[in-house]
């Protein structure tokens, strides 16, 4: 199966045609012909010439391309690397707020009760005098102390006292108000404070404390576990630690009077 030759461009033609020419008998001793042989042979050096020129150039473009491609594809692996590396730094400082306030919990809770610890309860107590003397507003504070807790821990262990004082931090934080504040003051101690409270009404949610520690049941014992409190008024212009010390004068009469009572100074 024959093929159909290859058409030939302008260029060739001419070059074909011309060495046809050159190449003819007739013409060997033509004047003409050795100045003209000279002259394609030397266009044909220059077509040569720039033939590789053209070869240069395009294995330079090709080159280039190739190197375009190559700074692009170093600069989409780069910039991958930075969205991973971001994605990490964001995780990582995630992870560091989330223990850096998982912390800051711990640091303000009691580990055994679960209320508030002293640190905690002394940030709200300086919260509370500031909006009483804005305000003009008092907050009421209760201490509040277990009686005869060393007898318990001395009869039946200190594994019984921490449930029992567990039972009875929990029996504090379900009898005072949704807004009032608890926590373990130190030991036996508990603190309540009531704030934007007047003194008949933080009476009523002492009493009402009280009473229900007298009434739990515990499991390691068939007697009751009792509770002191000491109930006092903010006074505007004091400090906390001056209401905290009036309230544990008011707890230490109770005691004096035979505990199991809500003692108001």
């Amino acid at each position: 199966m024959s093929s159909e030759p290859r058409p030939l461009h302008d260029d060739e033609a001419l070059i074909l045609r011309i060495e046809g020419l050159l190449a003819q008998a007739a013409y060997q001793d033509n004047p003409l012909r050795e100045p003209l042989a000279q002259l394609f042979e030397h266009s044909q050096g220059q077509r040569h010439r720039l033939e590789r020129l053209v070869r240069i150039s395009d294995g330079y473009q090709t080159a280039a391309r190739s190197d375009s491609q190559t700074l692009a594809e170093q600069y989409d692996r780069q910039l991958r690397r930075l969205e991973k590396l971001a994605r990490i730094s964001d995780r990582y400082q995630a992870s560091l707020r989330e223990m850096s306030e998982a912390l800051r919990e711990a640091s303000l809770h009691d580990p055994m009760t679960s209320l508030g610890n002293r640190r905690f309860l002394a940030d709200r107590l300086n919260e509370e005098t500031e909006r009483a003397n804005r305000k003009n507003s008092p907050y009421a504070l209760a201490m509040l102390d277990i009686d005869f807790f060393k007898a318990v821990n001395d009869s039946y262990g200190h594994g019984a006292g921490d449930q029992a004082l567990c039972r009875i931090a929990h029996c504090i934080q379900e009898h005072v108000r949704e807004y009032d504040h608890c926590g373990r003051w130190g030991g036996e101690e508990f603190l309540i404070i009531l704030p934007e409270t007047a003194l008949e009404s933080a009476r009523q949610v002492a009493e009402r404390v009280h009473h229900e520690i007298g009434t739990m049941r515990h499991e390691f014992f068939d007697g009751r576990i009792t509770a002191s409190l000491g109930l006092t008024l903010y006074q505007p212009g004091e400090t906390y630690s001056a209401t905290i010390n009036r309230a544990d004068m008011a707890l230490l009469r109770a005691k004096a009077a035979g505990r199991d009572r809500v003692e108001v100074a």
